[in-house]
């Protein structure tokens, strides 16, 4: 005798010392049988030890196959009254009839055909009878929810193998339910709506059968296949059905609904609910992407059993179950609109109907169908060792042994043998079955199938991070596999559509490939950057496709989102601008004069706005913003590829937001003459109208996101009024064309603000005119202003106006700025101006530094700047030309006011400084790390900052 036999003979014995007390009066026969029944299952053991009264009654009915068990079910539900008794009593019913199915099939008395009949009516019997009695139950106390054609019930349909009547010893069931319409329930004095009542129904019957009780379980019931998911209701009313699977369904639901059976009895509902999911699942037509479905699954097939090495798995491995399923039902996708004989739920029908049709040869499928059966006894043999939902092979010598002997094998590697050669051939046939597609990449390609099987397939941590390992670290691996992990639990509750979850399926891998090859250092990092903008783009499937057809552009994508949290976030925002990155012409080198660029943008936008009706005010809003955002891409896009140094960056977006200012004016203008008319005393195209830029603007440093810093001047004679038939004062009129400036610059639209805009430099701040005249400008600058008026002044520059109000402007800024300062007296205020704006914005944190706030910061530079024009342009009027810091410090080394080892020292940190400011933006951070080159940089900042403002200190 074996050590395998001399085993299970020991648990027999085990059984039967244990029982002696409790075992009927029985014959040597019925003995041999327990006592090979017990040895073989955990499971038999188990419930015969709880329910000694069984043992009897299972040997008495071993060759009894006829069981009505509706009709024994309903005998003993007649005397439930409670939840408690229900739940006791579906779970002992359950247990005694799956042991007498399991005791037929272990004695080999039934085949298996007959098993997997009796299971399914089994489950039926009890799904069945637990909603009934729950109906009645919930219609006692919440009243009747009738319809058209009396009361309407919750309808049940049993997916996979019970509702092909196939099922499992030990599987889950997979339930959806549905009801007709919706009202409310009838006969009670507080009625339930018809969604409330088959809901809290639902969840009922669900627990009636998921539950588990000191008797255990019925069923494990999984409903992730309703419509939605998890995030779906759990019961759905028919014209919310049907819109689902019109708009949302998906090529693996047609798959699910080919196996769906309804489980109540027929009725012109179940009719009605049957119309409504035949035309999803059966197309009249074939249609290509039926065909691109079968050859997704069937490579997803192909990939789990890779990836996981399947090769014991009995359903899921190659050439297992789940294959011989998928040959089936691929041909009843395929065929079944035109061929109703393939309309069925039943795998041996749909098989065997392919041999009526001529479509499959008989031998084909006689010998497939004799391998699914042969591999579902097998399947069936190992759930019931102890009733666990297993298709893998045991570990165990004993229990392959006993698999073995069910299987009527001699020894193990017979049977192991014999196994082999099932699969080998079902999976020579799932092979045959739809032809593969070239897809952009070479199988050779060892990184992009390990992509796309990542993303199609679930992978746990630890594969994820053995399956990567050569690309990347185990720390990076980690973080991809969380962040997709969350993207697609995401994805499971977005409303997606089968076009968008094509293109996003076939999109991933494309991001993950790029990812890994382009960035393995960052790529946990990057992916979130890019998964941000993925997921803002999913209800747009253009975006997908456009991502996917143009690699390139994916490229780019990936490569911006490396360098640029700013602008992650704003394609995140805008995904519009994705167009912008098929044309990769601006990330050469730029050489063109700003004169040029802004001609260039002026007559782009001008263009733009050509197809835009002029009154059609919010569209050219809209259109201005769009026209804002793509040039301020290409300018970050060249930052980055280092095509455009810092200097020139600021240029580009200076001269950006002149063009955008000067189409706001031109339409405002149009809009306030149109209601007002001119004021009188204007002539020809004259406006007598200015827009100063202080600050960055003024400056030529406009950042990105930059605020503009502006203040509106007039030059209208007092007393004047408009022309137009509702005159008003030119005072108010140019108040009004301000308004409406700053309401076209400072609107939030869908593509956000054009710019925000600060009128506090104003004469007076915010207690002036929003509009002041250019004599009342320079007697303020004469008389009243502050010193840090007059350092705000040194930026200032006209970016918008006529060639008089220019000139008047330019005049009275040298005027101002060439007054002669003591110079001890304006040190002092400079300083104490610094030590408040530091003290005011200086973002303190212990680690990381502002660049603009610090000590040796940008700011201490323009303050030194700022300091040298007031102080020394009543001798060196130059001074007082220029409004940006770089040609001011030339300007100042010219004039000998300093050395030039200090003004050189200042601009080439100044620079520095900007183009690390620069950065910090475009990755999203506003403070720095203070690395020891940043440091050396504000010590000599500093030093010179003390020697020139702070003499002797």
């Amino acid at each position: 005798m074996s050590e395998e036999n001399k085993f299970i003979q020991a648990r027999s014995e085990h059984f039967l010392s244990e029982m002696k007390n409790k075992l009927p009066t029985m014959s040597d026969r019925h003995k041999c049988i327990l006592s090979k029944l017990v040895g073989y299952s955990d499971f038999a053991a188990r419930q015969l030890t709880r329910h000694p009264e069984w043992i009897e009654h299972v040997l008495n009915t071993l060759d009894s196959s006829d069981m009505n068990y509706v009709e024994g079910l309903a005998l003993q539900l007649a005397d439930v009254t409670t939840l408690e008794h229900l739940y006791q009593v579906l779970r002992t019913y359950r247990h005694f009839h799956m042991l007498c199915i399991c005791a037929r099939d272990l004695l080999n008395i039934q085949d298996i055909e007959t098993s997997l009949r009796h299971v399914s009516q089994l489950a039926d019997a009890l799904i069945m009878g637990a909603y009934n009695w729950l109906y009645t139950y919930f219609c006692n106390k919440h009243g009747v929810p009738e319809g058209e054609h009396g009361p309407q019930p919750l309808i049940i349909h049993a997916m996979g193998k019970l509702g092909g009547k196939e099922l499992n010893f030990s599987s889950d069931i997979d339930l959806i339910f549905t009801f007709p319409t919706k009202g409310t329930t009838r006969g009670v004095k507080k009625p339930l709506e018809h969604q409330q009542f088959f809901i809290r129904l639902a969840q009922q019957l669900i627990a009636a059968l998921n539950k588990i009780t000191d008797e255990g379980q019925v069923f494990r019931v999984d409903m992730r296949l309703r419509p939605f998911g998890d995030s779906g209701p759990l019961a759905m009313h028919f014209a919310a059905f049907e819109d689902y699977y019109q708009d949302q369904g998906r090529h693996w639901e047609r798959f699910a609904m080919l196996k769906a059976r309804i489980l109540n009895p027929p009725s012109p509902y179940t009719v009605q609910l049957e119309n409504i999911l035949k035309p999803f699942v059966f197309r009249r037509y074939l249609d290509f992407t039926t065909l691109d479905a079968l050859r997704d699954m069937k490579q997803l097939i192909a990939r789990e059993i890779r990836r996981r090495q399947l090769a014991n798995n009995i359903k899921l491995g190659a050439g297992g179950i789940r294959e011989v399923e998928f040959f089936a039902q691929s041909f009843q996708l395929i065929h079944g609109g035109r061929e109703p004989a393939l309309q069925c739920k039943s795998l041996k029908q749909a098989l065997f109907a392919l041999v009526d049709l001529d479509i499959v040869e008989e031998d084909v499928i006689s010998t497939l169908y004799k391998h699914y059966l042969w591999l579902r006894k097998t399947e069936h043999t190992l759930q019931q060792l102890d009733d666990q939902q297993t298709q893998t092979l045991p570990a165990e010598e004993w229990q392959l042994y006993i698999l073995s002997q069910v299987m009527q094998f001699d020894n193990i590697e017979a049977f192991k043998l014999q196994l082999a050669k099932v699969m080998e051939n079902v999976h020579s046939q799932f092979n045959d079955l739809v032809e593969e597609t070239h897809e952009s990449h070479s199988e050779d390609d060892s990184l992009f199938i390990k992509c796309r099987d990542c993303w199609r397939m679930p992978l746990e941590q630890d594969e994820f991070v053995e399956l990567f390992r050569e690309h990347l670290s185990a720390t990076e691996c980690k973080g991809i596999h969380q962040q997709l992990e969350e993207f697609s639990q995401q994805m499971r509750g977005f409303r997606l559509g089968q076009r968008g979850e094509d293109s996003l399926k076939k999109l991933m891998p494309e991001v993950l490939y790029v990812l890994v090859e382009q960035h393995p250092q960052r790529s946990d990092k990057v992916l979130s950057a890019v998964l941000q903008v993925v997921n803002a783009i999913l209800g747009r499937t253009t975006y997908l496709d456009l991502l996917l057809e143009n690699p390139d552009v994916l490229q780019q994508l990936v490569s911006l989102c490396s360098r640029s949290d700013w602008i992650a976030n704003q394609i995140k925002h805008f995904p519009l601008l994705l167009d912008e990155l098929l044309s990769p012409v601006y990330l050469q080198k730029q050489c063109v004069s700003l004169e040029e660029t802004r001609i260039e943008h002026a007559d782009e936008l001008r263009q733009h706005l050509l197809r835009i009706d002029p009154d059609d005010i919010e569209q050219w809003m809209e259109a201005v913003r769009q026209f804002k955002l793509c040039q301020q891409l290409r300018i970050a896009a060249s930052d980055i590829s280092g095509s455009l140094p810092v200097s020139k960056v600021s240029d580009k977006l200076t001269v950006l937001a002149e063009v955008c200012i000067s189409t706001v004016f031109q339409q405002a203008w149009q809009q306030i003459t149109a209601k007002y008319g001119k004021p009188e005393h204007l002539v020809d195209q004259d406006t007598g109208f200015a827009i100063i830029g202080y600050g960055k603007l003024g400056g030529y440093e406009l950042g990105y996101g930059s605020d503009l810093d502006l203040v509106f001047l007039h030059d209208s004679p007092p007393q004047i009024q408009t022309s137009g038939p509702k005159k008003i004062g030119t005072t108010q009129f140019y108040i009004k064309l301000a308004q409406r400036i700053m309401h076209y610059l400072t609107t939030s639209t869908l593509f956000g603000r054009l710019y925000e805009a600060d009128l506090r430099l104003r004469p007076s701040g915010d207690a002036g005119l929003m509009s002041c005249h250019i004599e009342g400008f320079a007697s303020y600058q004469q008389t009243e202003a502050w010193t840090w008026e007059h350092q705000a002044l040194v930026r200032a520059r006209v970016v918008w106006g006529g060639k008089k109000l220019t000139e008047r402007f330019n005049t009275i800024r040298q005027t101002t700025l060439e007054k002669q300062r003591a110079k001890n007296k304006l040190s002092v205020e400079v300083v104490e101006m610094r030590q408040k704006m530091r003290d005011h914005l200086l973002k303190k944190d212990a680690k990381q530094i502002d660049l603009k706030q610090c000590e040796g910061g940008i700011a201490d530079i323009e303050f030194l700047t700022q300091y040298w024009v007031l102080a020394f342009s009543y001798d060196h009027p130059k001074l007082a030309q220029y409004t940006d810091n770089l040609r001011i410090l030339d300007a100042v080394a010219k004039a000998e006011i300093t050395d030039n080892k200090i003004t050189n020292t200042l601009k080439s940190a100044y620079l520095a400084l900007r183009a690390e400011y620069h950065q910090l933006t475009l990755s999203g951070n506003k403070l720095a790390d203070d690395t020891d080159e940043l440091s050396s940089i504000r010590s000599r900042v500093t030093q010179i900052w003390n020697e020139v403002m702070l003499p002797g200190t």
